[in-house]
């Protein structure tokens, strides 16, 4: 779980941060709504995945690694059990927004990945 201050996820969320997690699309069960979800490609091979009804940003699908999706966590009812662990792309933060906690804040990408992707197999 990250939050990321990229310009996109910054307008595509209307806010100063996206906060976004991963899950594995084997771990993903729909209860109901799946038919509602709409695709918009927003860059090459990545996909974000949009209510059609109220137009709430879910998850973004990766034609790179079909088996995670990014999750947009302000999205969840319930507490996931995990938090964030860094700021990426505060290079293109809002000008406007002080991050005031103590997470590693990153220009990009971190240099080494906090959490390592989901590979095909991984429990």
């Amino acid at each position: 779980m990250l939050f990321c201050h990229c310009t996109m996820c910054r307008k595509v969320h209307g806010t100063a941060f996206r906060a976004r997690g991963r899950v594995r699309t084997k771990d993903l069960r729909w209860v109901r709504g799946e038919e509602l979800v709409r695709y918009y490609e927003s860059s090459p091979g990545e996909h974000r995945g949009f209510c059609s009804v109220c137009g709430s940003n879910i998850f973004t699908k990766f034609t790179a690694r079909p088996q995670e999706l990014g999750l947009a966590l302000g999205i969840l009812d319930d507490d996931p059990g995990s938090r964030p662990t860094c700021h990426v792309f505060v290079g293109s933060k809002a000008p406007w927004y002080q991050i005031t906690d103590t997470l590693p804040q990153y220009e990009a990408f971190p240099p080494v990945h906090v959490q390592p992707r989901f590979r095909e197999g991984d429990a």
